[in-house]
């Protein structure tokens, strides 16, 4: 018998709310069971050193192999260099390696090149600690120098958690979709347009027109106004119910939104839609090198949240530990001098601008600048005098004219104000002064001429014509004839009036000619330090002329390694040319070269033997062929 009552079917309608309610249950406590698992067993996050996806060979997972070298050892007699161990006499016996799936170490060696060293560690979350109703967040940090940084975050969420926080966002979208932005929607509309139709026929014809109408084309019978029609209609409770809700924007975010989605410092932020195994992210942080930094230290903290819940605290991890090598700390910080000779007789010299009247060949310190000018040569004087390092033996003073007017009487005229000018500063000091004289100051003219701006490339072509003619008179004169004289005449003729002194000195209590003594080459200095700074740019720059060891090195450091090879072989080799050889031929690939190369410097200079661990591509060599072990 068919049943259609409404008692009957109610139950079988309730039947899905029942369902899912139940499964929320289970899933509850299907996450609860699962926490205090986590919590009695702390369960950890792990930080593991960066292990590259290799392709696996299709062999055996374990399989045999020796490594064999032939080198010269110290003594000229060929060494055999193999993967060996000391047997109980210590003696080195060949040893059959096994190479293991997975190697975990908590610090490794990493190399700086170029300013910069990249940090990778690999972040590993256990399957058990994976929920779709939960969030775990993770807190990576950094130490260096004393300095902790907290790096980027990660964020892994289950799908349920991120389904509730975009639940969210969208129950606020609809919060804001239900604010009112237009107006218009709180006028009642069909209220309004019965009024217009029924008291105002005329303005009502103009409904579906754009036509501007006027407050007394508005009025109707009863004298109202379109503003107070459009008051008298307007809605007063759903402007209030709106601006309630604009009021309460931030708080209807808070409570729907009640985990926001961050996207300001994460490096990762993921969702989990199942869980097959362990999560595992190659975490790579780039860090730029400054002096002093050796290590850099790498831990981790986090917590699971449910909602907004922080529902577990997870351990901080053990720190990974990066030691950071660098090749500016191989770098030959000794000093290099040059050659510099040191002449017994200086010359120094200094131009003003004396005016005198016309004609005239009196020192007069009012007239124009000749205060400042004269004042300007007795603090010149006063530091070639000052610290008795230097002895004046004389000063030549040496005045000139500018062109104008014939050349016999500019000789004269120059040659007396010269005297003048030396008997004006011999008066005033026991120095010797000797008057000289140019007559016309033409050359000066030619440089003043070419840097000048104000004149074309014609009025230039005509003036190096004139300078073609060999008499002065009539070199001027054929200047005056140019249209641009005036300009010659009132510009460029008072900067050819100079004095110049000319002092003839030699060094106090020096009685040979020339000394050669060493002084420290700056530039070279300048390279060197710009290479323990890490600069290397600037440092190939500077050292490149060198082509010592220090070129060399900043070559290695730019990655020029063919460059710093071909300095290296042309150089008397050392323990450190020996050691930076033997890094770029592992570079190269060259294992026997660079293990001759390795084991020189140490022979050398048994530092490089604990050296050799910092620098990955030395360090590669040790571990393969077990070099150290010759030395211990």
């Amino acid at each position: 018998m068919r049943c259609s009552s409404t008692k009957c079917s109610a139950p079988f309608r309730a039947l899905p709310a029942i369902i899912c309610v139940a499964a929320v249950c289970l899933q509850s406590c299907s996450s609860h069971r699962k926490l205090e698992t986590l919590k009695r067993e702390a369960v950890p996050v792990q930080l593991e050193m960066y292990r590259p996806q290799m392709q696996l060979p299709d062999v055996p997972i374990l399989t045999e192999h020796r490594d064999t070298l032939r080198v010269t050892g110290a003594d000229g007699r060929e060494v055999i260099i193999m993967n060996a161990v000391k047997d109980e006499n210590g003696e080195m016996v060949a040893n059959d390696r096994l190479d293991a799936a997975v190697v975990s170490a908590r610090f490794r060696n990493v190399a700086e090149r170029d300013g910069k060293v990249d940090l990778r560690f690999d972040v590993i979350v256990p399957e058990r600690m994976m929920d779709s109703n939960w969030q775990i967040r993770l807190r990576p940090e950094m130490t260096a120098l004393g300095e902790t940084v907290k790096l980027d975050s990660i964020t892994i969420s289950g799908s349920r958690y991120r389904e509730a926080q975009l639940r969210g966002y969208q129950r606020y979208q609809r919060f804001l979709d239900s604010i009112i932005t237009d107006s218009a929607a709180f006028v009642n509309a069909r209220d309004l347009e019965i009024f217009l139709r029924r008291n105002i026929p005329q303005v009502y014809r103009f409904r579906n027109d754009t036509s501007i109408v006027t407050e007394q084309e508005f009025a109707s019978s009863f004298g109202v106004t379109h503003r107070q029609a459009l008051d008298h209609y307007t809605s007063r409770l759903k402007i209030r119910r709106n601006d309630r809700k604009i009021a309460s924007v931030g708080k209807m975010y808070a409570r729907y939104v009640k985990v926001p989605i961050i996207t300001q410092g994460i490096r990762l932020d993921t969702v989990l839609t199942g869980v097959d195994g362990e999560f595992i992210y190659s975490y790579v942080q780039s860090l730029n090198v400054r002096n002093g930094l050796t290590r850099a230290d790498i831990v981790m903290d986090g917590d699971i949240y449910q909602e907004d819940f922080r529902i577990m605290e997870l351990e901080r991890t053990p720190p990974l530990t990066f030691y950071i090598s660098s090749l500016s700390s191989l770098a030959d910080d000794r000093e290099k001098y040059l050659t510099h000779v040191i002449e017994r007789v200086v010359e120094a010299n200094s131009v003003c601008w004396i005016d005198f009247a016309q004609g005239s060949t009196v020192v007069d310190t009012l007239l124009g600048n000749n205060a400042g000018e004269i004042g300007r040569i007795k603090q010149n004087l006063n530091s070639l005098l000052e610290g008795g390092e230097y002895e004046i033996d004389s000063i030549r003073v040496t005045a000139s004219c500018s062109p104008e007017g014939s050349f016999n009487f500019n000789r004269q005229l120059s040659l007396e104000r010269s005297k003048a000018i030396a008997s004006y500063f011999g008066d005033l000091s026991h120095l010797r002064f000797i008057a000289d004289n140019v007559p016309e100051n033409w050359e000066m003219l030619k440089t003043v001429v070419a840097s000048d701006d104000s004149l074309n490339a014609v009025q230039k072509e005509a003036f190096a014509r004139v300078m073609d003619i060999q008499d002065p008179d009539d070199r001027e004169a054929a200047l005056s004839a140019m249209p641009a004289y005036r300009y010659f005449r009132e510009i460029l003729y008072p900067r050819l009036r100079t004095v110049r002194f000319d002092f003839c000195m030699h060094r106090a209590g020096m009685v040979k000619d020339t000394v050669h003594t060493t002084v420290p080459d700056t530039a070279y200095m300048r390279g060197v330090r710009a290479l323990k700074e890490h600069d290397y740019q600037s440092a190939v720059t500077l050292l490149r002329p060198y082509n010592d060891y220090n070129t060399a090195v900043a070559y290695c450091a730019m990655g020029y390694n063919a460059s710093a090879m071909q300095v290296l072989k042309d150089l008397e080799p050392g323990d450190k040319e020996e050691y930076v050889m033997a890094l770029l031929c592992s570079r190269n690939g060259e294992d026997a070269t660079a293990v001759q190369h390795y084991l020189n410097a140490c022979t050398l200079n048994p530092s490089f033997v604990h050296r050799g661990n910092l620098d990955p591509e030395i360090s590669r060599l040790i571990d393969k062929y077990q070099l150290n072990d010759e030395f211990y």
